[in-house]
């Protein structure tokens, strides 16, 4: 069932599309229930009063579902679809209108939820409600026996062949469980009804047909991993040889996975080269900041050194002007007077530079404080691209080496440095 949704606001307008007869044979208001109101009209209007109290001007959420061309869905379909969607998004017990429509033969409805909790006057949360109706719609289809349309399929599951770098590693990291390989196997047996457009579908969600050590038909992943293709699907043997044919004319195990090594070890040399450029670009804005804290320490110092220097001028004037000439200058070495400003003049000369070095020193070791904190962002991101750049040679030399064995008298290898 194909799942189509937004969040809106604009209950009249909305209310008006559902009731309309002009575009649509028949018009059929399944539900309202919820609200105070029992019309469609009436219930938009309660919604919108009841968003005013709240910051919410997307109120709505709005559904449209579809069963698949040229497939009639009951009204337990609908109402299971229903039951899914209000599970996953968070929305059981909100209030509801579902209006069904028919046109040219074909039947689908249109569920609208209020988003507004009356309990705490504030919009439930729908975050990544597109992919979380995607999993319900592929539910919905596997479990209505429905063949799944082309490009339906999880986005997780294709070619590796065709990764990019990002997908490359979310793969790995992610992994693949038993239910999503018999989801995957599932699904490429139901948008397919021959050999060679299982192949393709499997091959899509990155599972690869081959002929197993029995003869039997056999999937396999990018790294060489076998599963039993009856078993991944729940279905017999006989049946699974019924649409595909004999196993025999498929490639073994061992071929597959030395001509699937040769693919990847192309792919990953590209990777590594898309890896090295993401890492160069990664570490400009860290560089920047280095060259920007740099210029700015830089005047900071001169500033500093700058007022230091006027200060220093200013009070030695000062000590200066205690030290008198001529004929009171005589007196006051006559009298110990001139000493005694001796001694206070050489007292804050000290202090004052022992001052001003503290000071200095402050501002140095914040700076390189603030340096430091810097130099560990750069050198997190250095090892984290390490590892990464690491990870992709290892990679690449693991299909390398299943290459090499297929091909021991090759020429040399593949060049996945510079």
């Amino acid at each position: 069932m194909i799942l189509k949704a937004s969040q809106r606001g604009g209950g009249k307008q909305l209310g008006l599309h559902l009731l309309k007869t002009e575009e649509n044979e028949h018009v059929e208001v399944h539900e309202v229930s919820g609200f105070v109101a029992e019309s469609v009209r009436d219930a938009m209007k309660e919604a919108h009063a009841l968003s005013r109290g709240t910051h919410c001007q997307q109120y709505l959420f709005s559904v449209s579902l579809n069963p698949p061309a040229g497939e009639t869905a009951r009204l337990e379909t609908f109402e299971q679809a229903l039951t899914l969607i209000e599970d996953r998004m968070g929305l059981k017990g909100q209030p509801r209108i579902v209006v069904f429509h028919e046109k040219e033969g074909r039947r689908h409805a249109h569920a609208v939820w209020s988003r507004i909790d009356a309990a705490t006057m504030t919009a439930k949360p729908l975050p990544f409600f597109k992919s979380k109706l995607r999993e319900v719609a592929r539910q919905l289809f596997l479990e209505n026996g429905w063949k799944m349309p082309d490009g339906f399929a999880d986005s997780k599951l294709r070619d590796p062949r065709s990764f990019t770098l990002d997908e490359w590693q979310q793969a790995k990291r992610a992994g693949l469980d038993a239910k999503t390989l018999k989801d995957a196997a599932q699904e490429a047996w139901a948008v397919s009804d021959s050999a060679k457009s299982f192949a393709k579908a499997l091959e899509e969600r990155g599972l690869f047909l081959a002929q197993g050590d029995r003869r039997g038909h056999v999937a396999m992943t990018i790294n060489g991993d076998v599963f039993s293709l009856a078993r991944l699907m729940g279905r017999q043997t006989k049946e699974v040889t019924a649409r595909l044919g004999n196993a025999k004319a498929l490639p073994s195990v061992e071929q597959l996975r030395k001509r699937l090594a040769g693919e990847m070890a192309q792919r990953l040399k590209a990777h590594i080269w898309e890896a090295r450029r993401i890492a160069a670009n990664a570490m400009k804005p860290l560089h920047a900041r280095r060259e920007a804290m740099k210029l700015q320490h830089q005047a900071e110092r001169q500033r500093l050194d700058a007022g230091l220097a006027k200060r220093w001028n200013a009070e030695q004037r000062q000590r200066a002007s205690r030290i008198r000439g001529g004929v009171k200058g005589a007196w006051d070495l006559l009298t110990g007077r001139y000493w005694k400003a001796r001694r206070q003049n050489e007292m804050e000369s000290f202090f004052a530079l022992q001052r001003d070095r503290t000071q200095r020193d402050t501002l140095l070791r914040d700076q390189l404080k603030e340096r430091g904190g810097l130099q560990s962002d750069i050198q997190q991101a250095r090892n984290s691209q390490a590892r990464q750049i690491l990870a992709l040679y290892r990679d690449a030399a693991r299909f390398r080496q299943a290459e090499r064995e297929r091909e021991p008298t090759r020429g040399p290898g593949l060049d996945f440095g510079r």
